[in-house]
């Protein structure tokens, strides 16, 4: 039995056996020196965590947007402009825009690591989507769900409410580009596009088509700036020469061109590339949906969105976004690949025969992430079928008016107009045949 007076052994010099210097590190543990690692590699390790951007509104977080001359809150947005007017007083005044509250056009090209707005941060997915405000007026509690609607009117005094505070659900954008196509304007624009398309269209379609039906709603975007280089390589042919050889219908065209081996480099920057940040607008399926038609009355006049505020949704509906930065990092790259490669254009023209590129690589050095809602007015049609059938859109740009849609077509009058155009061609042929014999 030990003897608990007795004393322990000495303890050991700092750097004795048994020592934590003596004690060999774990496997992996060893320091790394980033020098030898490759580039890409290296300025991963050494990026800085993502660096946020306050954007919100903190004199908006009791959910009241006050007019600034009169106190009122009874504010809408004014057709046609960005301007927002107290219907109390008539007072009018437009929101500061984000670009310039925040500094988001400038550094573009300094960017390093991933700077992310506070709109933009990651959704928490048990975030409720119902927000409670104690009115100031009255007392009453006044619910708004943001699943469906981002303003509310207190049913006792007619305050209203905007969900101005930035929220972890996704609900809340950095910044809103307000309307200014006005739905009588886009009511036309939907109405000339059928029109245009009317003698193919399906019957039920004609029937049913009532562009009054359509709704402006603000859909959630990621715009995003990016510092970035690319490397391209892969082959190109300049003809030398062409030459005929055997006769009838043995003749063969031979061709002599010289092959070059191409690598191109670029170092280039994005600003306000627009990516769509709901799953299921994303959700380009053409076998189900005509979504991508949405992608064709881009671009929007991002530059001028200003700061978020609930106000300027009254009267609209909009989309939650629910896409966070990293789920949209492959489908930034595969942009900017794009771009890289419609930058290079330019630089191989001479070679005439045409270039395969065959090997291509992304650096992406730096990335800014704003989350917005873009104005667009949105008819839709179903149409039945297999496979639960097919939804057509047509889609009117909030801003500019560009107008593209889906029609839905009778599919044997595009066969017969196909077979008619078919036969007089043909008829024309002979008839020049014949002429020249």
């Amino acid at each position: 039995m030990s003897n608990p007076n007795r004393p322990g052994p000495p303890p050991l010099p700092p750097d004795g056996p048994g020592s934590p210097r003596d004690v060999p590190p774990l496997p992996g543990t060893f320091p790394v020196d980033t020098a030898t690692l490759p580039d890409a590699i290296r300025e991963e390790l050494e990026a800085p965590d993502p660096v946020a951007i306050d954007t919100s509104a903190a004199e908006l977080k009791d959910g009241q947007n006050h007019c600034p001359k009169c106190g009122a809150t009874d504010i809408r947005h004014k057709p046609g402009s960005d301007v927002l007017v107290c219907l109390f007083c008539r007072n009018e005044w437009v929101g500061t825009r984000v670009e310039e509250a925040f500094g988001l056009g400038e550094g573009i090209a300094d960017l390093k690591g991933t700077v992310i707005a506070s709109g933009a941060r990651d959704i928490d997915t048990d975030a409720s989507s119902l927000r409670t405000f104690k009115c100031t007026g009255c007392g009453a509690e006044v619910t708004v769900n943001t699943e469906n609607a981002m303003t509310a009117r207190c049913h006792w005094c007619r305050h209203v409410f905007g969900v101005n505070e930035q929220i972890a659900n996704g609900a809340v954008p950095d910044a809103v580009l307000p309307f200014h196509i006005k739905k009588d304007d886009a009511v036309a624009r939907i109405r000339q596009f059928v029109d245009k398309r009317r003698l193919f269209a399906l019957k039920e379609f004609k029937e049913q088509f009532t562009p009054e039906n359509v709704a402006g709603v603000y859909l959630p975007y990621m715009i995003v700036d990016g510092n970035a280089s690319a490397d391209i390589s892969g082959q190109g042919e300049i003809l030398i020469r062409s030459y005929t050889r055997g006769s009838d219908d043995k003749k063969k065209t031979y061709y002599d061109a010289d092959v070059y081996q191409i690598e191109r480099h670029i170092d280039f920057t994005v600003d306000d590339l627009p990516l769509e940040s709901s799953r299921e607008r994303g959700n380009l399926d053409t076998r189900a949906n005509t979504q991508n038609i949405i992608n064709t009355i881009l671009p929007f006049d991002t530059k001028n969105a200003v700061k978020w505020n609930a106000s300027y949704l009254s009267g609209f509906s909009s989309e939650k976004r629910d896409t966070d930065v990293e789920q949209l990092r492959p489908r930034l790259e595969d942009q900017l690949l794009s771009i890289a490669r419609a930058q290079v254009e330019g630089s191989v023209s001479r070679y005439g025969r045409g270039v395969r590129w065959e090997q291509e690589s992304l650096d992406v050095h730096g990335t800014r992430w704003v989350s917005m809602y873009l104005p667009v007015w949105l008819y839709s049609y179903h149409q039945p079928g297999s496979n639960g059938g097919m939804l057509h859109y047509i889609a009117v740009n909030g801003r500019t008016g560009e107008t593209m849609g889906s029609v839905p077509v009778q599919q044997w009058k595009l066969l017969l107009a196909a077979l008619t155009v078919g036969t007089i061609l043909e008829t024309i042929a002979i008839a020049i045949l014949a002429g020249a014999s």
